[in-house]
Formats: structure tokens, sequence, C-alpha cells
């Protein structure tokens, strides 16, 4: 049958036409792109209120986690009615909020633009490149998830114990082990979406967004700490 209508995926076993892939991943780069509006502005309260420092600590922490999965759980119970674009651009600001008290912490440093520059550039870099190997690669990465899964639990509770120990080491280490396991993260949700197995293109949004803002995070991190200047 042609491709065009009907494909059956022979590695993932999903029978989705090619239009509608096309269209799902299209919709989802487009979503993507809006949410850093968002996201830009939550991060800009929340430097210019302070408010993100009540997300540091471990209190801090249950707190965005319980915001976070309250969000993520109106995202997935809305995403195929009008209010799930609404619900995600949300979630995308209050992640601006989250990401404020690094984005001060950053701009403290003398070239404190520069490296945000740098991190977005660094960022957008390695979506390019995931996005390219995805649309490339011919073999079955459905075995991924579950890998990057039990990498993310280990990053998360490595990062808890980091928060009580303070260590620089320990950030350092977690920040590279983020952006290896996220970027990783980003090849399998687009090669997902390119094969079918994601066909709803606001959690195909949430997703990638997901795997953007850990990199990101990471990156400003560490170049934060080799590449901070003071004054």
């Amino acid at each position: 049958m042609n491709d065009r209508f009907t494909t059956l995926d022979s590695s993932f076993g999903y029978a989705v036409s090619a239009e509608q892939r096309n269209k799902v991943l299209r919709n989802t780069y487009w979503l993507l792109a809006m949410s850093l509006v968002p996201t830009v502005l939550g991060a800009w309260v929340g430097v210019a209120s302070g408010i993100g420092l009540v997300f540091r600590g471990g209190m801090g922490m249950i707190l965005f986690m319980a915001i976070a999965f309250g969000f993520i759980y109106g995202i997935e119970k809305t995403k195929n009615s009008a209010a799930g674009v609404p619900v995600l651009l949300g979630f995308t600001f209050f992640m601006g909020l989250m990401m404020s008290s690094l984005i001060a912490r950053t701009l403290g440093f003398k070239n404190g633009p520069e490296l945000i520059m740098t991190a977005f550039g660094g960022t957008a870099g390695v979506l390019v490149v995931m996005a390219s190997l995805a649309s490339v690669i011919k073999r079955d990465l459905s075995g991924m998830g579950k890998w990057l899964f039990v990498g993310v639990m280990v990053l998360l509770v490595a990062s808890v114990i980091n928060m009580f120990v303070g260590s620089s080491a320990g950030m350092l280490a977690i920040s590279v082990a983020s952006i290896g396991i996220f970027s990783a993260f980003m090849l399998y949700d687009i090669k997902r979406i390119i094969d079918g197995g994601e066909t709803n293109y606001i959690t195909a949004t949430l997703a990638l967004y997901l795997d953007v803002i850990n990199v990101f995070q990471s990156l400003l991190a560490l170049l934060g700490i080799f590449g901070g200047e003071r004054d």
C-alpha cells in the first residue's frame, strides 16, 4: 500500500500514515518554539520578583515536584481538547519561574548574558543534531526508553543527595550526565514521532520540551562553573 496513506513500521509496529506523522512532527516543532515565549516570560518574572528562590532546598524541590506533576497530569487530561495547549503553555511559564534562580545566579557573573546565550545556542545545536540523527537512523530505538528512564531516576536520587551534601564535584557530574541522558532522550522522543509511536503533538511537545529544558539548565550550570567571570 502507498506509504503516503498507510505505513506499518517494521521496527516499531506502528500503523500511522506518513502524512499524519509529518503533521505531528511539524506541530510539535511549532508548539515547542511557542513554548519558549512563556518560559522566557516566567524566567523574567522570577528574576525580577525573586519568587524562584522558593524552589530551592528540600522543601522547594517537593513543592516544585508537586506543581510540576500537577501540570503534567492536567496536560495528559486535556491533550485531546482545546484546553491542552494553554495548560502546556502554563506549565512552560512555571518552568521559567523555576529556572529563574539559576538565571539570576548566572546574571551575577560579569559575562552572565553571554553564558545564557551560549547555553541557548548549545541546546539548539543539540536539538538540531538529534533531530537530524532521528531522521536518518533506521534501527529500532524503542529499547532505549527503559534505560533512559532508569538514568533519570538515578539523576533524581543523585540530585537530592547532592542537595544536602553540596558537592561541587557532584554537581559537575550530575550536569554532565544530565546533558548526555536528555540529549539521548531528544533522539528517542523525536524518533518516536517520526516512526508513528507518538500521535499527539501536545504530549510530544511536553516530552521534547522537558528534554530541551534539562539540557539547557545543565549546560548553563556547567558554563557557570567553568566560564563564570566575577567582577
